[in-house]
């Protein structure tokens, strides 16, 4: 396979980068799909995804697992993590960032579809897991578990 030849308009990607202020700031950007017309899955796990409780300021933490098959672009990870990173200071309750982040790859990638699992762990005791999708994965996609196991605390 040879290298690409297409030439980027990537602002983040090979210089050093400030973090985003807040997920508003923060920009997704995006490069065509090196396979278009091919339904694959393209996943990406953040295990230490930090946000703040809107009304404590107390941090969040959760495990994200986003899951999408790419139409016309994919996103650049880097500006993925930055948007990611631009929650540690935050105050959202755990749906909000949850579905926000599908929502903002969803405006920003059009996919084909789209998952997130939002696997958080225990504020006043209790988990909170959030999931959403844009509908049904298309027919034929190989559609591995999110593999994140349900919380079970120390035991």
């Amino acid at each position: 396979m040879s290298a690409p030849t297409e030439t980027y308009t990537l602002t983040q990607l090979g210089q050093p980068t400030e973090f985003p202020a807040s997920p508003e700031e923060a920009v997704l950007e995006t490069v065509p799909n090196p396979h278009p017309g091919k339904t694959y899955l393209v996943r990406f796990a953040c295990p230490e995804f930090t946000s703040l409780c809107p009304l404590t300021g107390q941090p969040d933490f959760g495990h994200l697992v986003i899951d999408y098959v790419p139409d016309g672009k994919i996103v650049e990870s880097k500006s993925l993590k930055l948007f990611l990173t631009s929650f540690r200071n935050h105050g959202a309750f755990h749906e909000a960032c949850t579905v926000g982040i599908a929502e903002r790859l969803v405006g920003a990638l059009a996919p084909a579809w789209l998952r997130i699992g939002g696997y958080w762990y225990p504020r006043g005791g209790m988990p909170i897991d959030v999931f959403w999708q844009t509908g049904d994965p298309p027919p034929g996609l190989w559609l591995p578990d999110q593999g994140v196991a349900p919380y079970r605390g120390r035991g």
